[in-house]
């Protein structure tokens, strides 16, 4: 459960996104809006977790969406994988490849959020003996929210992720994302998010991260994010990409 104390952190991010969407990277909280229909997306980007006895993470990985009928986006994510201990060997490799489908079903209105999900598969193409993979299929089913005001976006919600292999449990994730345009290049957000336990021997965690997109052109982007954990394991996570629509 989350701890009473953050509660009202919580009911913050939530109020604010009610009076007040792009999205997904450089967040971990997604969004319902789907790639417009014929319209592509594609990132090279790299992903990183710290923890005290590791980092681990992409380098890089490519990731390919497009809107295949109005209000449906396929979604794939392909990376190059690294494990480092500290006191141990660093491994490097295929990764495990991601496969989703991104659907909207409510468009967003005066008072009505855009609604949608965006169930993914993770296809266990890594090395799990090297730590560059989970070793078994793993699927996540969400549901996201999102609405918009002048220049202010907001999107959250959360998902079941269905978790098998020995020591492995399934878990929920929730989260949720505010961020502002400032002007036609800059764009910096944040966001909270909530994982439960996910093995045995983990524990829940609640952590953030504070994120910028620069749009240099219509077509040319970078994003970036870095936060770290609040409450579970000790760890900092960091994002970069270059995005590239059409």
């Amino acid at each position: 459960m989350i701890p009473p104390r953050f509660i009202p952190m919580l009911a913050v991010v939530v109020l604010v996104a009610a009076r007040i969407a792009d999205a997904g990277p450089p967040f971990e909280t997604d969004d319902p809006e789907p790639v417009e229909y014929r319209h592509w997306e594609f990132y090279l980007a790299t992903q990183h977790l710290f923890t005290s006895d590791a980092s681990s993470g992409t380098a890089p990985h490519a990731e390919v969406n497009y809107g295949v009928v109005p209000g449906l986006q396929l979604h794939m994510i392909s990376p190059l994988a690294y494990e480092k201990l500290t006191r141990g060997p660093t491994y490097y490799g295929l990764g495990d490849i991601e496969i989703g489908v991104k659907l909207r079903f409510v468009k967003e209105g005066k008072r009505c959020p855009m609604m949608g999900t965006f169930p993914q598969f993770e296809v266990p193409s890594g090395g799990a003996a090297k730590g560059l993979g989970g070793g078994h299929p793993r699927l996540f089913v969400p549901l996201w929210l999102q609405k918009s005001a002048g220049p202010w976006t907001s999107y959250g919600g959360g998902g079941y992720w269905v978790n098998p292999g020995k020591g492995n449990r399934d878990y929920w994730f929730m989260g949720w994302q505010v961020e502002s345009r400032l002007s036609k290049v800059v764009t910096p957000g944040a966001e909270i998010f909530y994982t439960t336990q996910d093995t045995i021997d983990d524990k829940s965690s609640l952590k953030f991260n504070v994120g910028l997109t620069l749009d240099l052109t219509d077509r040319h982007h970078l994003l970036l994010s870095v936060g770290r954990s609040i409450t579970g394991e000790s760890t900092t996570q960091a994002y970069f990409a270059y995005q590239l629509t059409t």
